[in-house]
């Protein structure tokens, strides 16, 4: 093995392995890489924009049954065994928010990683609405994104991340699946799901909701919520509340009333930064709490 330096980021090579073990590292700007064509236009004024600076960021891929799953980690420079939190996206997939948000995590000390959960079923940064929900996100199975997170994990470990300290957080689409990971894989120390869907019909894809993994649920979940969110009635979180209630998870949700779905989100209207900060400091005082930091 020998080290690649290009732009000034260096990238450890390594040979081909299966089972998650990187098959081939590649270099991409780690800012600048782009937004969903389904998230634009952009708000630029309210863009949050991480720099590298101190951190060792880079695009991997992550070879998972034979499937190629691109990955973008980020970790401060020169340091080892790091707590390791997993980073689930929107609907729009790995784009330069959710890039921006694994380099937050890693200015906070934690080796962060964003895999692409849509990759075999298309591109969700460059496939437009409604396009998107109908071709490429209704179409992943639950079991798929479980198995390919299973994978991630067993490769970060081989790379020296301390999988003792295992957390998981999600955005949307990405909090349902911190939720069911959750539930999924009980070596997750502590998740925080930012407005993630909690009922709604299943289907062979997706055999079960959030509600119906709550009260059996051992690993604890944060969830953040926004009483003004159209598309996930407070009635639905009070439900997810009391049946977490009934279980010994320790799980709690919050409800921001002054914002809707995807108040997080500093690219889009929806943003609201007030709520913003709070949820991210909650988000790291859970981590810290529950044995992720």
């Amino acid at each position: 093995m020998k080290d690649l330096i290009s732009d000034g980021e260096s990238l450890l090579a390594t040979s081909a392995f299966d089972n998650g073990v990187d098959r081939r590292v590649f270099l991409k700007a780690a800012v600048g890489s782009g937004f969903a064509v389904a998230a634009l236009p952009v708000v630029a004024q309210t863009q949050i924009q991480t720099s590298t600076d101190g951190l060792d960021a880079a695009d991997h891929i992550v070879v998972v049954g034979g499937q190629d799953v691109p990955v973008y980690r980020a970790q401060p420079k020169d340091r080892t065994n790091l707590p390791v939190v997993l980073v689930i996206s929107e609907i729009f997939g790995v784009h330069e928010h959710i890039k921006d948000v694994v380099r937050r995590f890693a200015k906070a000390g934690y080796l962060a990683l964003a895999p692409d959960l849509f990759v075999r079923q298309g591109d969700a940064t460059k496939t437009p609405m409604p396009e998107l929900m109908k071709n490429i996100v209704a179409k992943v199975p639950d079991a798929q994104v479980m198995n390919d997170l299973d994978t991630i994990v067993k490769w970060i470990k081989q790379r020296g991340g301390n999988t003792d300290k295992l957390g998981i957080t999600g955005f949307c689409w990405g909090g349902r699946i911190t939720w069911l990971y959750a539930a999924h894989n009980p070596d997750v120390k502590a998740g925080v799901a930012w407005y993630g869907r909690l009922v709604g019909e299943t289907n062979p894809l997706q055999p079960k909701q959030p509600i119906d993994v709550a009260q059996g649920l051992k690993v604890p979940v944060l969830g953040l919520y926004g009483a003004k969110d159209t598309g996930i009635p407070l009635d639905s979180v009070e439900r997810m509340r009391k049946a977490l209630d009934s279980g010994n998870s320790r799980s709690q949700i919050h409800v921001y009333p002054n914002s809707g779905h995807a108040f997080h989100a500093d690219y889009r209207p929806s943003f609201n930064a007030d709520d913003a900060k709070d949820g991210w400091s909650k988000t790291l005082n859970w981590f810290a709490r529950n044995g992720v930091a």
